[in-house]
């Protein structure tokens, strides 16, 4: 088990973005067998946010836990707003507007972690803090977190109050968190959420291929899903996939083991809404890396392998660490 914002959680969690549609046309049935799994697994944190669907992965959630009445540890996100453009408030008004819209739609007078989504840093991170422990003294949210900020921050954030959890991407192929974040996480107590541990799927050999996006997949604009880096990571992956094969094991499970190995403190999030791909995830719990084996993962798998910035355009609310 992991500790989560005063919770003890299992290793592996849910991330629940894809409830609202963003792979694909959300089922609802699906999803609710999806939940159902993540219960009989022991996997006991889900993590959503306001942006995912546009409100639709909570809804889903929401009525899940209204038919079943099941008890987990939930986290949600605010701050990306679409105007209709995207854009990051983190003004008092707006979060407040964003933390009832998604406890309503959760069917919860509470969460247990609420994250930042993104900075808005024409608001000093102190002022958010203040922002964010006043939500908790109404006993809205039980811990605070952030989403994609530097260990500085973190630090900064950390100083007006106690941060349970910072989330960021971190994968074989995403490797910026080791500059400094999980470290000044360990420091302070806070768990460090990674979100997209699989790549955006490419760490998992059900990948279906670049062909098979939807034309309103957001991956088709993305540079590492994109010539020639997308022909690149193809293949540095399939000599990872090959060696998994070699010691039987699932590369998406295996991909989440290495996560695991980095740190007591580190919770994955993949995200699907697949009952089957679930219970192959949390195979991950079975693995145990030696360091011979990780050091074979990081000769096949080197850090900085991955062809291509992480997202295309300007993402503003995402720190550069360093």
């Amino acid at each position: 088990m992991r500790h989560l914002a005063g919770h003890r959680v299992g290793p592996v969690a849910l991330g629940c973005m894809s409830f609202g549609g963003i792979y694909g046309a959300t089922d609802e049935a699906e999803s609710f067998a999806c939940m159902q799994a993540a219960l009989d697994l022991g996997v006991t944190h889900w993590d959503v946010a306001e942006v995912y669907g546009d409100g639709v992965s909570e809804t889903v959630i929401g009525k899940f836990l209204a038919q079943t009445g099941a008890k987990v540890t939930l986290a949600t996100k605010g701050g990306i707003y679409r105007l209709p453009e995207r854009h990051f408030s983190n003004a008092k008004d707006r979060l407040r507007a964003s933390l009832e819209g998604s406890l309503e739609r959760l069917g919860r007078s509470s969460v247990e972690l609420y994250y930042v989504h993104r900075r808005d840093h024409a608001i000093e991170v102190e002022d958010v803090m203040e922002t964010m422990l006043g939500f908790k003294e109404e006993g809205l949210i039980g811990g605070i977190g952030f989403s994609e900020i530097a260990p500085f921050t973190l630090r900064r954030a950390a100083a007006v109050g106690p941060v349970a959890a910072v989330q960021s991407e971190y994968s074989l192929w995403v490797r910026q968190p080791e500059l400094g974040m999980l470290q000044a996480c360990a420091d302070l107590g806070a768990a460090f959420v990674a979100f997209s541990p699989l790549a955006r799927g490419m760490l998992s050999d059900g990948f279906p291929g670049r062909d098979a996006f939807r034309d309103d997949d957001f991956r088709k604009g993305s540079p590492r899903f994109s010539d020639p880096n997308y022909q690149a990571n193809l293949a540095a992956i399939d000599g990872f996939k090959a060696w998994c094969v070699g010691r039987g094991w699932a590369t998406s499970a295996t991909a989440l083991a290495w996560v695991l190995a980095q740190g007591e403190h580190i919770i994955p999030i993949p995200g699907t809404r697949s009952a089957a791909h679930l219970s192959e995830l949390v195979g991950a719990q079975a693995i145990t890396l030696t360091a011979e084996d990780l050091a074979e993962i990081e000769r096949i798998l080197p850090i900085g392998f991955a062809h291509g910035p992480r997202y295309g355009g300007s993402w503003p609310g995402i720190e550069i660490y360093g």
